[in-house]
C-alpha cells in the first residue's frame, strides 16, 4: 500500500532541491528550495492540500494532482513514476513520446555487434536505429526516407521483401498481433490510426488480420530468410525494452550457423554489400 510518510518525504526532498531564483521567486529564506505555496502555485493546486501531502495527512492524491506536482517540481520521468508508486501504489499511465531517435550510447552499443543484425523500432514499428549487419541481412534502412522505414509497410506493401520471407502468412499474423500489443503497451493506440488505415487500404491481408484482434508477444524466437547472397539462413532473435523509453524496442538477431556469421562480417566490410 502507498505510504503517506514516504510520499511526504519525497515531495519535501525534491522541493528543497529547486532554486527559487530560476523560477522567478525572490526574498530571504530560512530553508533551501521552494516554499510549499510556491510548489502549489506551480502545480495549480491548493496550498493547503499540498501542505497536507507533505505532512503525510492529505489522503490518496489523484493521478491528475500527481501529474501537476511532477510538472511543478520538474521531476524526471523516473521520478514521476516513483511519485505515482508512493502516492497511488502503481505506475502512471504510459505517455507515448513518439520518435525521438536513440541515444549515441545505444547506437554505439549495437554497432559493436558485427555479425548480429540489430535494430531499434518504435511502438508504431518505425525503425529508428540499426547497425551495419542489419543493412547486410535485413535492408539498408539508410536508403529509405525516414517516414517510410516501417516494418509493417515492408511486410505488407513491399512485394520484393514479402517474397523473400519464409512462411509469409504465419509471419504476417505474428507481426500484426505483436504490433497491436506494442502500440497498446506504449500508449500509442491513437498514433497508429493513420498507419492502420493506410495498411488496410493497401493490403487486404492486413485488413483481415487486423480485424481478428489477435495480441501476441514477441520476446524471442527464430527468423528464416531467403537472402540473395547468403541463401536460406536462420537467425535467433531476442527483443529488449529500452530502459526509460516504453516507446522503443531493441531486437537483436543472432545467426545460428557460425559460418553464416563469418559471411555476414565479410559482407559488412564491403561498402556496397547486397541488402535484402
Amino acid at each position: 500500500m502507498p505510504s503517506p510518510g514516504s510520499l511526504a518525504a519525497f515531495l519535501k526532498d525534491r522541493r528543497t532541491r529547486l532554486d527559487p531564483a530560476s523560477f522567478g521567486f525572490s526574498g530571504r529564506r530560512r530553508t533551501p528550495g521552494l516554499r510549499r505555496e510556491e510548489v502549489a502555485q506551480r502545480a495549480n493546486i491548493s496550498p493547503t492540500w499540498y501542505t497536507w501531502l507533505e505532512q503525510g495527512r492529505g489522503g490518496a492524491p489523484s493521478a491528475d494532482v500527481l501529474n501537476r506536482i511532477a510538472k511543478g517540481l520538474l521531476l524526471t520521468e523516473a521520478e514521476r513514476e516513483h511519485l505515482f508508486m508512493l502516492g497511488l501504489g502503481r505506475p502512471p499511465e504510459v505517455r507515448y513520446r513518439g520518435d525521438e531517435g536513440v541515444s549515441p550510447r545505444l547506437q554505439r552499443l549495437i554497432d559493436t555487434l558485427d555479425a548480429s543484425p540489430a535494430l531499434v523500432k518504435t511502438a508504431t514499428w518505425d525503425v529508428v536505429a540499426w547497425n551495419r549487419a542489419a543493412e547486410v541481412v535485413l535492408t539498408d534502412y539508410g536508403t529509405i526516407p525516414a517516414g517510410r522505414r516501417n516494418i509493417l509497410r515492408f511486410m505488407f506493401l513491399t512485394p520484393h521483401i514479402r517474397a523473400k520471407q519464409h512462411d509469409w502468412q504465419n509471419l504476417a499474423r505474428f507481426v500484426v498481433g505483436a504490433f497491436r500489443a506494442d502500440a497498446a503497451r506504449a500508449g500509442a493506440v491513437s498514433e497508429v490510426t493513420q498507419l492502420v488505415d493506410e495498411l488496410c487500404n493497401g493490403s487486404p491481408e492486413f485488413a483481415t488480420l487486423w480485424r481478428e484482434n489477435d495480441v501476441l508477444a514477441h520476446g524471442d524466437g527464430t527468423k528464416r530468410l531467403k537472402h540473395p547472397e547468403l541463401g536460406d539462413i536462420e537467425l535467433e532473435y531476442s527483443s529488449f525494452a529500452v530502459d526509460g523509453r516504453p516507446d522503443l524496442n531493441l531486437t537483436v538477431y543472432n545467426p545460428i550457423d557460425g559460418k553464416v556469421a563469418d559471411r555476414i562480417r565479410a559482407l559488412a566490410r564491403h561498402p556496397k554489400a547486397q541488402s535484402l
